[in-house]
C-alpha cells in the first residue's frame, strides 16, 4: 500500500481564509484534489486527510463520492488535546501545534511508508512518480526523502514566502534551514527579510513534500513532549516537519535523500496568488492535463 498523507487543517493566515478548501478548478475542485489525482495516477491507494475537526465528515463524504472504490480513505481530526501520554496539563492555545502535530495526528492509521505535503500546493505529477519510485525502491526505513524544488521556482509575485533551504551532499539532506520571509529586492535579487540571508534561486527547497516511515510518529512524540515543557513554545512556537525532521538527522537516525520533482510548483500563500491558479488550472485542464470534471461521479 502507498499512502498520501495531505495536511489541510491550516489556518491561512496570509491567504485571509480557509485556501485549502477554496474552489479553484475550472469545476470548483480544491488544490489538494490534483495532489489525489496525480497521486492515484502514480500508483497511491490510501488517501489520508488531517484537518479541523469541524470539517472531518463533509471532506470524508465529498471523497467517497469522487474517488475510484479501491481507494482507501480516511479523514482525520487534528485538534489540541491530542497530547502524548502523560501529558495532563491544558494548554490555553487556539492554532494548531504545527506540521509535526498534524503527521503524528494520523499515527493510528498509517502503518508503512507514506509521502506528506501541504493541500495548498500544486506538485504537479511528475513529483509523485518520484515519491511513488522512492517507496518502491526503497530498502531502508530510516532513509527518508524530500521531493523537492528550486528556490526560484517557488517565490510569489504577492509577498514573501516561508522556505525550507537545503543544504546536500551527494543527494543526502545535510541541514535544512527554516527561513521565514523570502522575497525580492526592487533590483530583483533574493533575500530573507527575516535574516538579511542573501539567496541565489538555485538553493534545493523543501515544499514540505517529505517521504517518512512510522519510525517518525514515535520521533515527533518525544519531540513534542520536549516542546511541551517549554512555555515559550507553547505559547507561540510549532512543531515543524523540517525542524523535526533535522533533529532526526543530527541523532544519526535517519537519511534523508533529496530528488528533484521534475514538475512544476505553484501555491496559494497570498490571497493575489488565486488568480494565477486559477488560470494555472484552467491551462492545464484546456491542455488535456486532466480531465473535467476531475472524477467521474
Amino acid at each position: 500500500m502507498k499512502t498520501l498523507l495531505i495536511m489541510a487543517a491550516g489556518n491561512g493566515s496570509r491567504y485571509g481564509a480557509l485556501k485549502q478548501f477554496d474552489n479553484l478548478g475550472p469545476e470548483k475542485e480544491f488544490l489538494f484534489e490534483y495532489s489525489v489525482f496525480d497521486a492515484i495516477e502514480s500508483g497511491f491507494d490510501h488517501i489520508v486527510v488531517i484537518t479541523k475537526r469541524e470539517f472531518v465528515t463533509e471532506i470524508s463524504s465529498y471523497l467517497q463520492k469522487r474517488l475510484p472504490k479501491n481507494i482507501k480513505i480516511d479523514v482525520i481530526e487534528q485538534v489540541l488535546e491530542d497530547l502524548p501520554v502523560g501529558i495532563d496539563q491544558k494548554f490555553d492555545r487556539l492554532k494548531p501545534w504545527g506540521t509535526a502535530h498534524a503527521v503524528w495526528s494520523a499515527r493510528n492509521h498509517i502503518k508503512n511508508g507514506f509521502a506528506v505535503l501541504n493541500a495548498d500546493d500544486f506538485y504537479g505529477k511528475g513529483a509523485f512518480e518520484k515519491a511513488a519510485e522512492f517507496l518502491q525502491n526503497n530498502k531502508s526505513d530510516d532513509q527518508y526523502g524530500l521531493v523537492s524544488y528550486y528556490l526560484n521556482d517557488t517565490l510569489s509575485d504577492h509577498g514573501t514566502v516561508s522556505r525550507g533551504i537545503c543544504e546536500a551532499e551527494n543527494d543526502q539532506l545535510l541541514k535544512i534551514s527554516e527561513l521565514l520571509e523570502i522575497g525580492k529586492n526592487k533590483d530583483d535579487s533574493i533575500i530573507d527579510f527575516n535574516t538579511n540571508t542573501n539567496l541565489t534561486g538555485e538553493e534545493s527547497t523543501s515544499m514540505n513534500f517529505w517521504i517518512c516511515y512510522p519510525s517518525f510518529f514515535n520521533e515527533i512524540e518525544k519531540q513534542f513532549t520536549a516542546f511541551l515543557k517549554d512555555e515559550q513554545l507553547v505559547a507561540k512556537g510549532e512543531l515543524y516537519i523540517p525542524l523535526a525532521i533535522q533533529k532526526m538527522i543530527e541523532s544519526n537516525l535517519i537519511q534523508v535523500k533529496l530528488t528533484a520533482a521534475n514538475s512544476t510548483w505553484f501555491g496559494v500563500t497570498h490571497a493575489a496568488d488565486k488568480e494565477m491558479a486559477l488560470k494555472l488550472l484552467q491551462q492545464m485542464t484546456d491542455d488535456k492535463q486532466y480531465p473535467t470534471p476531475l472524477w467521474k461521479i
